[in-house]
């Protein structure tokens, strides 16, 4: 497959009407100013909404949910089958009862506590005939503001077996290529914006959590299941993918804006909804209502979880799908060509901004599905807030470790890069992992700049 490059040089400024270069500067200075000036109004409009919005939103809080109580909850499984009509009750340290609920048909459960000490347990005369329970209480100390999950486990107990250093690295191996294979559709999308535009897209992490957001939302609060959650998700970043590039990048570049402006306002985009997330989402991780409790399946070395092996064939099948788009179709040439050279596919008759358009929807589209996925398989089912941030670093890496406007290097990177970031906390601390990351990045821009599969120069 041809290397996805990128010219930066450009031919000088052109007349729309004659092809002449520009000769009236002050009508076109003139614009320039009412477009900025209307950018800035347009902007001060959204932050006095989002600054009301927010008041509302407080005030509102404030009078449902007092300041001094804070909120347990959980949700009881029975492999993968909901634990329904189950009391938990909540005891302080003298004995008393401050609190009880009961599971609903999901196996969801709340308890509204004032903060303090509590042993929040389960009523084993409440639990079905035939399930039985191996975790029925936990103790808890509860602050104000901090509201907190609970898991208790059900099943017939499992007897702990020593488990050999090579079976443990076979583990970890195998979840790294999973890891590696996420990381690889996120990343897959980030590397065809920089071939066919040139950006380095430094919001494309928060695209990846808006997908895990909107599944999120779609799953927990319309009540409709993960499955076709997603492929809502997956439309909602299309839809998002395809914006960005009307309202921002595309005007910017018919103004001839600089790779480097551009990719100061992609940071400035990037923090702008990261807080936005915070503000209307949580700063908490949120659950989603399918696939919190897995059951291991397999035995030994090759033991995961439903959920694992689920996103493993998903993200394979994805990736399978995305080479042959760009090596078997119309579109996927035309994606091609326009990175190799953008003014010589426009002079063959190819309509660039379609493309352009075609490969933000897809970037989208990618960046949702492994937003649901990294939170399923990597995050135990839950969303946060910045978890595409901190997906980013990793994407840079392995799409820095393949070579920058590769497809296949971006794959490969990223299989690497996942790999070497599991396999490491068989040494390290799970805490630190993603540090490992950081060096690859450090070493390859150091001794390989180019990448596995990039080239010393860029065409053009």
């Amino acid at each position: 497959m041809n290397q996805l490059a990128h010219s930066p040089t450009r031919p000088p400024a052109r007349s729309a009407d004659t092809g002449a270069p520009h000769r009236d500067r002050p009508r076109t200075a003139r614009r320039h100013i009412g477009f900025v000036t209307a950018l800035l109004g347009l902007g001060l409009v959204l932050l006095g909404g989002l600054s009301l919005l927010g008041g509302a939103v407080g005030a509102g809080t404030a009078q449902a949910a007092p300041t001094d109580t804070v909120t347990v909850s959980g949700t009881l499984r029975n492999e993968s089958q909901p634990v329904t009509g189950v009391v938990i009750t909540a005891t302080t340290p003298a004995g008393a009862i401050a609190g009880t609920a009961t599971s609903g048909p999901t196996g969801a459960w709340t308890l509204t506590l004032p903060p303090g000490s509590y042993t929040i347990a389960i009523d084993k005369t409440t639990v079905p005939e035939g399930v039985e329970v191996r975790k029925d209480s936990v103790q808890l100390k509860l602050t104000a503001g901090n509201n907190r999950g609970v898991i208790f486990s059900f099943g017939p107990a499992r007897h702990s077996t020593e488990i050999s250093a090579a079976e443990k690295l076979t583990r970890l191996g195998i979840d790294g290529i999973r890891f590696g294979l996420i990381i690889a559709i996120t990343g897959v999308g980030l590397t065809l914006i920089f071939g066919t535009t040139g950006l380095t897209n430094f919001a494309h992490g928060e695209m990846v959590t808006l997908g895990a957001i909107a599944a999120w939302a779609v799953n927990v609060k319309l009540g409709i299941q993960l499955i076709p959650a997603t492929i809502i998700a997956i439309l909602v970043g299309i839809a998002f993918g395809i914006l960005n590039e009307l309202a921002i990048w595309r005007p910017l570049r018919r103004r001839r804006s600089g790779l480097v402006a551009q990719l100061v306002v992609s940071i400035g985009l990037a923090l702008l909804l990261r807080y936005l997330y915070l503000i209307f989402f949580s700063d908490r991780a949120e659950p989603f209502d399918d696939y919190l409790v897995q059951t291991e399946i397999g035995s030994g070395a090759f033991a995961m979880s439903p959920v694992n092996l689920a996103c493993i064939i998903i993200s394979v099948v994805v990736l399978l799908g995305v080479a042959l788009l760009m090596q078997k179709t119309r579109i996927g040439k035309a994606m091609r060509a326009v990175a190799d050279n953008r003014d010589l596919a426009a002079a063959s008759g190819i309509n660039v901004d379609r493309v352009i358009l075609v490969v933000w929807a897809l970037a989208g589209g990618l960046a949702a599905l492994g937003g649901v996925l990294f939170a399923l398989s990597e995050l135990g089912s839950r969303v946060q807030w910045e978890m595409g941030f901190k997906l980013l670093l990793l994407m840079f890496a392995g799409v820095t470790l393949g070579g920058l406007g590769s497809v296949y290097g971006a794959l490969i990177g990223c299989l690497i890069v996942g790999f070497v970031v599991q396999v490491s906390t068989y040494w390290v601390s799970p805490d630190l992992k993603y540090v490992s990351g950081l060096l690859i990045l450090i070493i390859i821009l150091t001794i390989r700049p180019q990448g596995i599969l990039g080239t010393k120069a860029r065409i053009g």
